[in-house]
């Protein structure tokens, strides 16, 4: 019979402490300097954070990051990405340079502005580590906000930056560049012979600079590339992408060990399903559109300024003189959201289903419009004053229709010939947006496909309010709830686009 030696640690099982010992260790949690504007991400947060601030750091870093993809997907150059998403960094995730201060680094405002940065990417890669295409999509992203950065960053205090990672390049010499220097002249001719002469050089294995070497930027010799200081973005980029793809890996098999799992895991769920479309809900102030006449004999005139999903609540209405409950209350809900009043609501629907008589309305219709907007039911529906509209995120993602039903979102749950036909059927005839929309639903784009329609549908009053100056960056973001949708629409068509520049802008919240 063999003998048990208890004391020894099972190669099979993970090794544990034991729980005395671990309760009164040392604890390892610290704050971390941030000597830096830029991060490469590579050592993870270890201090302790409240709650609110996990959920909402990452919200805001989701909001930017959010713009950068919708700015890739519409194929803008980067000079027009820089200009769209800076406003939005600037209000959601700030980063001065140490410039900006006279202590600089040790500045406590550029610290937690470092802090939240910090957190807020580690709280998403916790996120979007658990499938591949969340994987791919962060790490795109991230690399495309590490870039605009990168490039945005003042000279010295990207070269302090640069100095302190731990790349693998290897400088080249005066005299290994003096005898590569035709060499040299001829694999960079956008560089003067001045440049090429005083500029700093390194070489790295080619494999590191695809970029460079698929546009002829570098010399190629015995397996180097040899990178000018001005392009040694690229090489910086690329050993911030493959360290960020290492991590998420490590991540998405350390994530069935969480601790916190079951306060976290929610807040991460939450997190992933909103990269598909950024949750949002309307401020007050945006229900308020000046001369808007919100009325329910109105609806029909401003159902022209309507998005596709409520356009086809209101054409199946019409049509049928009834929709089924979750059509109704996206609908109301929305109609609540441009301003309508419960009375009028109430006068709306009933005018609506003419073919039920009065007294099935009040008993089958009627205590569900009242609910909606608070008049009725619990102390806390009264108290919240009912339920907000819908945001597109809400609509993608709860409730898909059944048989019969109208409510959703047509670009995700139509196929592909219904919703060109419900697109024509609104007035939308061109081929190349018809097309766009259709290479954005199969890639399952679909708030970017509603926004392709919006800007096409409102071209010219678009780039009128750019060239006035009217709207700021800001109020030309992309598209996340119905309402704004109407909003601007109804501005742009009735010449009153100048009243959203003195208005608040759209505010998201979770």
């Amino acid at each position: 019979m063999m003998r048990h030696d208890f004391n020894r640690i099972d190669s099979k099982r993970r090794a544990t402490i034991d729980y005395k010992k671990k309760q009164f260790a040392n604890p390892t949690y610290k704050q971390h300097d941030y000597p830096h504007r830029l991060n490469i991400y590579h050592v993870p947060p270890t201090a302790e954070i409240r709650l609110e601030d996990f959920e909402g750091w990452a919200i805001d870093r989701l909001r930017v990051l959010a713009e950068l993809e919708a700015c890739s997907f519409r194929n803008k150059t980067p000079a027009e990405t820089a200009d769209h998403v800076k406003p939005l960094l600037d209000k959601w995730l700030r980063l001065d340079p140490n410039s900006s201060s006279a202590q600089g680094c040790t500045d406590p405002r550029l610290q937690e502005q470092r802090r939240k940065d910090h957190y807020s990417h580690f709280i998403l890669r916790l996120a979007f580590s658990s499938t591949e295409e969340l994987r791919r999509r962060f790490a795109r992203v991230e690399g495309a906000l590490f870039r605009l950065r990168f490039q945005t960053e003042n000279v010295r205090e990207r070269q302090d930056f640069v100095s302190s990672l731990s790349l693998d390049w290897e400088a080249v010499g005066e005299q290994e560049k003096r005898t590569l220097a035709q060499d040299l002249v001829n694999a960079t001719p956008s560089l003067k012979k001045a440049d090429i002469e005083d500029g700093g050089w390194v070489k790295v294995d080619f494999e590191t600079v695809p970029e460079l070497v698929e546009g002829r930027r570098v010399l190629v010799k015995a397996g180097k590339a040899y990178v000018p200081s001005k392009e040694q973005m690229s090489i910086v980029l690329a050993g911030f992408n493959d360290r960020l793809e290492k991590g998420l890996e490590l991540t998405a098999r350390a994530l069935p060990g969480l601790d916190e799992g079951d306060r976290l895991r929610p807040i991460l769920d939450h997190l992933s399903k909103n990269f598909a479309t950024p949750d949002a809900s309307l401020a007050d102030s945006d229900t308020a559109l000046p001369g808007a006449p919100i009325t329910a004999s109105s609806i029909d005139h401003l159902s022209q300024h309507f998005p596709l999903c409520m356009r086809n609540l209101h054409m199946t209405l019409r049509k049928n003189s009834h929709l089924k409950h979750f059509g109704r209350l996206q609908y109301t809900l929305f109609l609540k959201g441009l301003g309508l009043t419960m009375e009028d609501c109430l006068i709306f629907w009933r005018q609506s289903f003419r073919l039920v008589t009065d007294d099935t309305f009040n008993k089958e219709y009627r205590y569900n419009i009242r609910h909606s907007y608070g008049d009725v039911g619990g102390d806390a529906i009264r108290r919240g004053r009912g339920y907000s509209p819908f945001s597109c995120q809400k609509i993608l993602t709860e409730h898909p229709p059944g048989s019969g039903e109208s409510h959703g979102c047509p670009y995700r749950h139509f196929s592909v010939d219904n919703l060109t036909s419900l697109l024509q059927a609104t007035g939308v005839h061109d081929r190349d947006v018809l097309r766009g929309v259709k290479e954005d639903v199969d890639k399952k784009r679909y708030h970017i496909a509603c926004n392709r329609v919006f800007e096409w549908a409102h071209k010219g009053e678009l780039q009128k309010v750019k060239e006035d100056g009217n709207w700021k960056a800001t109020d030309l973001d992309t598209i996340v709830h119905p309402n704004t949708y109407f909003k601007r629409s109804y501005l742009l068509k009735s010449g009153l686009a100048g009243e959203l520049g003195r208005s608040q802008g759209d505010q998201m919240e979770t």
